[in-house]
């Protein structure tokens, strides 16, 4: 009998062209060996050009999904990607809180590449509020860093430094913090982890031609793939960045929108499946 492959358990948003969401997980998760268990949260309509709409499921089927599998094999990690609405941000809060050592990883999705809001005012404090306090790693953008951690009671003046953002974010209950940098303005994308004590590691990339479809569902995913394998968060996160960086690097563009990574990089004709 083969090895049993670790499993992660993905709660995400379908993603027709299958370059961002949940099909970007599970290629992501499958290309590093584990076994991807899923969770549909909502379904979207899009393109490799922006979301025109999206339908968040009910949160009695968030439950129902994940209870059934939990309750049949064991999980060696959570991912969470788009929620799609309050009460489904809830239902997971209250799915992970049963598991409370399983390292969680939340991308926090909160706007597509275009710029379409795919998540309201009230969705962003439910998830200050009851999944921020049981996050392993939340891996923000410096956009979404930047909204994260807006002060509740509107003293900022302007926006905080990364370096605030981070803090505030732990202060809610995070052990660590991701902020990656394609958005700034920046001659290399420079992305910073972050803990209680604060900065642990920065790591510099060479800015590619055009955008991609997916990046930030391929990091997430790959760093809660590398956790299950038992790495600790600087080597996961490490080896994450290295692995999404060769995908986008090797990306192609299927539309008439953003480039979709190859997570199978390696796998194709004339490569020598190093990361």
């Amino acid at each position: 009998m083969s090895a049993q492959l670790p499993t992660v358990l993905v709660f995400a948003a379908t993603d027709p062209t299958g370059g961002a969401g949940l099909q970007a997980d599970l290629l992501t998760l499958a290309s590093l060996g584990c076994h991807p268990l899923s969770v549909v949260t909502a379904i979207t309509v899009q393109d490799t050009v922006g979301v025109e709409d999206f339908l968040p499921l009910d949160a009695g089927w968030i439950a129902d999904q994940a209870r059934c599998v939990l309750e049949d094999m064991p999980v060696a990690a959570f991912k969470i990607g788009m929620l799609g609405s309050v009460e489904i941000t809830a239902a997971i809060a209250e799915i992970v809180s049963d598991y409370p050592d399983i390292p969680l990883v939340l991308d926090p999705v909160l706007a597509s590449g275009r710029g379409d809001e795919l998540a309201t005012d009230d969705l962003i404090q439910a998830m200050r509020d009851l999944l921020l306090p049981q996050t392993t790693l939340i891996t923000p953008n410096s956009m979404e860093a930047r909204r994260l951690a807006e002060d509740d009671e509107g003293e900022d003046e302007a926006d905080p430094d990364l370096d605030e953002c981070a803090a505030r974010l732990i202060d809610q209950g995070c052990e660590y913090v991701l902020i990656t940098g394609a958005h700034e303005q920046t001659a290399q994308v420079t992305n910073i982890l972050y803990a209680e004590s604060g900065r642990l590691q920065s790591q510099d990339w060479d800015r590619l031609a055009g955008s991609y479809h997916g990046s930030g569902c391929t990091l997430a995913s790959a760093i809660a793939a590398l956790l299950t394998q038992g790495l600790s968060i600087e080597e996961a996160v490490k080896s994450a960045q290295e692995y999404t960086y060769e995908a986008l690097r090797a990306g192609y563009r299927l539309g008439m929108g953003q480039h979709i990574p190859d997570r199978l990089f390696w796998a194709r004709e004339g490569n020598d499946g190093k990361t």
